[in-house]
């Protein structure tokens, strides 16, 4: 057990520091640690003991002072009585000592020589915790040894991902998912998932299956957690959900509480507004701390009172911070910080005993062996609270990488914000699934975002996997990432041209089916029609690939008039007025062979461009452009528009020998008047 002895003649921090100066001398009466100390004439033997305590000799022989009991008061008694110590010379008594606030106490008092108090108080807070928690009957030890450090490969690191099971899952969480990811699978590690349900609000049915199925599609996949069958053995760690996990918590709540550290508090919500008014009106931190911490200073008897009586309460930890003294830390992507120490005694559990967020995180890393934290920027604020719980529970912290906020351009002020839920919908994953991004675009995309060097990496390795891009968590953005949606299109295009027409065929398939499960018919009905329209759009065989495709519902609206799919509001406008474009398609469809190959077909063109006065030679229509309605390409175009609705595509001839000449003409009677 601790000692903590108290006397009017010596200030307790000198008797500390002896204590702490003499630690692990084993000379003395009895075989144990000890301290000697001398200071205005009083010399006193302060002894550490087992299970009971010892009273000794002062320099005049007299069983004056005494040592610790750590669990049974009445033994102690009973080893002074057995010393020579009258009964006359103490008295049991419980009381509020003023050297540890708020700290209970079950007492010895002894009288000094000249009648002073010196007093030796042992916190009797094995009873409280007790009485808190009779149904643990586990220890910390017991975890520790259930849940050992994991057997990895040099340099591995352990990351997971903790959402709340709300379903929601936002760009946010990709990018920190990713970056959870690649730092758990570049060594050989472990990346697992936990669901923070410690808040009942918030939970929505179907929502695991909801965050894991979102992660799939972004190809992010979990080693071990929630989803995996529980008598799966890669789920060696769990339970995974925190609800499953109230007896862990409990454990380690009752050994604060025995350690002194935690306390109940019957404080009610009217109670706790007054005291926040109070510190309002007088200016001071807002919060459960110090003198405002009333329920800090509870006896045992009023514990058990307030508990007898079936006031409800939550349990605090009991800070050991100093407003004037700072925390420092090193975080994996900002380097090293300075924050004000934790004062605030912070709710461990709440009045139906499930733990805090701040509580049972710190327990689930420790015992997940979680290596790294990657979470946004806003807990950052919260970090003076986790290094406090980290410590009093005696726990390695794991390295905290606090991300930087997502930021786009806002087109009304024309600076910089962070994205928002309400204001972008790009913020939600649902946005890029219904539209239709294809995954590794969009991995590709985050990475950019997420490690500095990663693009000059990718193109100087453009056909490398780029799980083997070295990620590294120190060249993360260390302010704000800006998501720019030109430079994601950008990219979307780039890596798209780089499929073959078979790939990105069973990519808008799968899209299909889960989007547009009406059309898949329509749309896939005739395979080789739908290969070769993403030839076309690809550029399959030319020297060059297109660059033209972004996402499925893009891709599927540039090619709807292959489908008769387009809507005459989104129909491109002729140039030529309806009666000059009557004409030319009038001519267009009399001369028109399927037969044809290009280049015959192109002459047939210039020949209608000859009729209608319009100049077939390029040249001489650069020569004298005021001598002609126009040239070939406006013949072209008012065609091309006919048949696809669109001034700008592939090549003309491509599209209605794909299209077939019964829908080729079909769609351009509709324009002829």
């Amino acid at each position: 057990g601790t000692m903590y002895f108290y006397t009017k003649q010596l200030p307790f921090q000198i008797i500390k520091e002896t204590i702490e100066k003499h630690e692990g001398d084993t000379s003395g009466y009895y075989p144990m640690k000890w301290a000697l100390i001398e200071l205005k004439g009083l010399y006193l033997e302060i002894m550490q003991c087992a299970n009971n305590a010892c009273a000794k000799k002062d320099v005049a022989g007299n069983f004056d002072h005494l040592g610790i009991s750590v669990s049974d008061l009445d033994a102690t008694i009973a080893l002074l009585k057995q010393k020579g110590v009258s009964p006359e010379r103490f008295e049991k008594i419980v009381v509020n000592d003023q050297l540890f606030p708020g700290h209970t106490y079950r007492s010895c008092r002894l009288k000094g020589k000249n009648g002073e108090w010196i007093g030796l108080y042992e916190m009797d807070n094995q009873k409280l915790a007790d009485l808190l928690f009779p149904e643990v009957v586990n220890t910390p030890e017991y975890y520790e040894e259930k849940f050992p450090y994991r057997k990895l490969p040099n340099k591995a690191e352990v990351t997971r991902m903790a959402p709340s099971p709300t379903g929601f899952i936002h760009l946010g969480n990709l990018y920190s998912a990713l970056a959870d990811e690649r730092i758990a699978h570049r060594n050989g590690g472990v990346f697992y998932l936990r669901i923070e349900d410690t808040d009942e609000k918030r939970k929505v049915d179907g929502a695991v299956e909801t965050i894991i199925n979102v992660l799939r599609y972004f190809d992010i996949e979990f080693d071990e957690g929630a989803g995996f069958d529980d008598t799966d053995p890669r789920n060696a760690y769990g339970p995974y959900f925190q609800r499953q996990r109230v007896e862990i918590y409990h454990t380690y709540a009752k050994s604060l509480v025995e350690r002194g550290l935690a306390y109940p508090c019957f404080c009610t919500e009217e109670e706790l507004d007054k005291v926040r008014a109070k510190q309002e009106e007088d200016k001071v931190l807002t919060g459960y701390y110090g003198e405002y911490a009333t329920c800090r200073n509870l006896s045992y008897e009023e514990v058990e009172a307030n508990i007898k009586a079936g006031k409800p309460y939550v349990l605090r930890l009991r800070s050991q911070g100093s407003p004037d003294k700072e925390i420092t830390f090193v975080d994996a992507i900002k380097g090293e910080i300075k924050l004000p120490e934790n004062i605030h005694d912070i709710v461990l559990l709440k009045k139906d005993g499930i733990p805090t967020y701040h509580f049972a995180h710190a327990i689930d890393d420790h015992l997940m062996r979680t290596t790294t934290v990657v979470r946004g920027g806003e807990w950052l604020a919260s970090a003076p609270i986790h290094y406090e719980l980290f410590h009093l529970l005696g726990f390695k912290m794991p390295a905290y990488a606090h991300t930087a906020h997502l930021m786009k351009f806002d087109e009304e002020t024309g600076g910089k914000r962070k994205l928002s839920k309400r204001k972008d919908p790009e913020l939600s994953l649902d946005y890029y699934r219904k539209d239709g991004y294809h995954p590794y675009t969009m991995k590709v995309y985050l990475l950019t975002l997420l490690n500095s060097n990663f693009e000059e990496w990718h193109e100087k390795f453009p056909d490398k996997d780029i799980n083997e891009f070295p990620f590294s968590v120190e060249k993360m953005n260390q302010s704000g990432a800006l998501f720019d949606k030109d430079k994601l299109h950008n990219i979307c295009k780039n890596e798209l041209s780089k499929l073959s027409e078979e790939e990105l065929y069973d990519f808008l398939y799968d899209w299909a089916k889960e989007n547009e499960p009406e059309n898949v018919e329509k749309w896939f009905g005739d395979r080789e029609k739908m290969l070769q329209i993403l030839r076309l759009y690809m550029g399959v065989g030319a020297k060059r690939r297109r660059k033209d495709l972004m996402y499925a519902k893009q891709i599927f609206e540039l090619i709807s008039y292959f489908f008769d799919g387009e809507s005459a509001e989104e129909m491109d406008e002729f140039k030529l007025d309806e009666d000059m474009v009557s004409k030319i398609l009038k001519s267009y469809l009399a001369k028109y062979d399927h037969n044809d190959d290009n280049s015959v077909w192109f002459n047939k063109l210039k020949e209608i461009a000859d009729e209608h006065g319009f100049a077939s030679d390029m040249k001489a229509y650069k020569a004298n452009p005021e001598n002609f309605k126009g040239n070939v390409s406006d013949i072209a175009e008012a065609v091309r528009i006919a048949v696809t609705g669109r001034a700008n595509t592939p090549d003309l001839w491509t599209i209605v020998h794909i299209m077939g000449e019964e829908q080729m003409t079909e769609r351009i009677k509709k324009h002829i008047k």
